[in-house]
């Protein structure tokens, strides 16, 4: 089972990175608030970046990197890692415009 790291942009502008075996379903979570406490208090704006590892342990690793990255390094990973445009499109069907880069 392939494991994905993700990065959420928030409201207020932070980053939230977690992993999770199915993006679409973690996102859905978060924008109803059942997700991560952070994202409760700081309710998600967009997905930036999603990237695939073939394991949760690879996928943890990954995380914990990027968690202790600066701000600006964790953006250069969603530009280089972006959500893919498949993924953003079914988002943006399940929660309005909610999931899509564009709005």
């Amino acid at each position: 089972m392939s494991w994905f790291l993700y990065v959420i942009e928030c409201r207020d502008g932070s980053l939230y990175t977690g992993i999770a075996t199915d993006v679409a379903r973690r996102w859905a979570e978060h924008v109803a608030g059942r997700g991560a406490r952070y994202t409760r208090a700081h309710p998600p704006l967009r997905l930036l970046a999603v990237a695939p590892y073939p394991d949760r342990s690879t996928a943890s690793r990954a995380e914990y990197a990027l968690k202790q990255l600066k701000p600006t390094a964790k953006r250069h990973f969603c530009q280089t890692n972006p959500a893919p445009l498949d993924l953003l499109a079914v988002l943006a069907c399940e929660a309005g415009s909610v999931g899509n880069p564009e709005s």
